[in-house]
């Protein structure tokens, strides 16, 4: 007769915060439970209280692990990636966050690791280790890294360079990488102000793409930045065409 063998998860001696700050985490049901409640929540005041249109779902390769880019300018941009998502992703799906704001107290590690499960990315003592992280779920069937590569929230709205990160994350690999485009996130809900307003927000997926022709280097990084800068901005443009001026007086 098999003997039935119980091993209980690695963190069950940790008081709840202290298991939501460290990653990976173990599966959590209780957790589980309240991230699927939230997201029922989210999408419902994403889809009234901002209209919510997402465009070009399609574009997602949902039967595979993958990246998703894109501008960011606020708190409500992984809020809006992630309502462009499946329910179905909504454990397997992992916004890299600052960890030295998302993650030093108890109300915003709260927030970060249920509502969104949030990865911490240590984005100045050790971003070489945080990439590593990014590269194990990256290994993982069906999971989604969200990134901002800008680092930082733009407080004009205009997409500022983006980071050598991604790029090293990417190059030489096959993992397909989406670019995104956030309309109407920043005046929704500026950086500073504590409150959203009801501004429109759209989000626009382009096609995914990959680097793997490119070697792991400093120069392959910053091209794939730039590629990937330049194809969030082709879709902004889709949603401001250039002005064509009147003729004549």
């Amino acid at each position: 007769m098999e003997v039935w063998h119980y091993d209980p998860v690695a963190d069950l001696d940790q008081q709840l915060i202290e298991r939501l700050r460290h990653f990976p985490r173990e599966p959590d049901m209780l957790v589980y439970g309240l991230r699927g409640a939230a997201a029922l929540l989210l999408r419902g005041w994403l889809r009234l209280y901002h209209r919510l249109t997402i465009i070009g779902r399609e574009n997602l390769p949902l039967d595979r692990s993958f990246v998703m880019v894109a501008n960011h300018a606020s708190h409500l941009d992984a809020l809006c990636l992630w309502s462009a998502l499946p329910l179905r992703k909504l454990h397997c799906t992992f916004p890299a966050a600052a960890k030295d704001y998302f993650f030093t107290n108890t109300p915003r590690t709260l927030a970060a690791a249920i509502l969104v499960n949030a990865l911490p990315f240590e984005r100045r003592l050790n971003p070489r280790q945080s990439l590593s992280l990014c590269r194990h779920v990256l290994e993982g069937s069906g999971n989604i890294l969200i990134l901002f590569p800008e680092g930082m929230r733009s407080r004009t709205g205009e997409v500022g360079e983006f980071k050598g990160g991604v790029g090293l994350l990417l190059a030489g690999t096959n993992i397909p990488v989406v670019p995104c485009f956030l309309h109407g996130t920043q005046a929704a809900w500026t950086k500073g102000k504590w409150c959203p307003r009801p501004q429109r927000v759209r989000v626009l997926i382009g096609q995914p793409r990959d680097f793997a022709h490119l070697p792991r280097s400093k120069e392959a990084a910053r091209r794939i930045g730039d590629a990937l800068r330049e194809a969030v901005l082709d879709l902004s443009r889709r949603l401001t065409p250039p002005r064509v001026k009147s003729r004549g007086g």
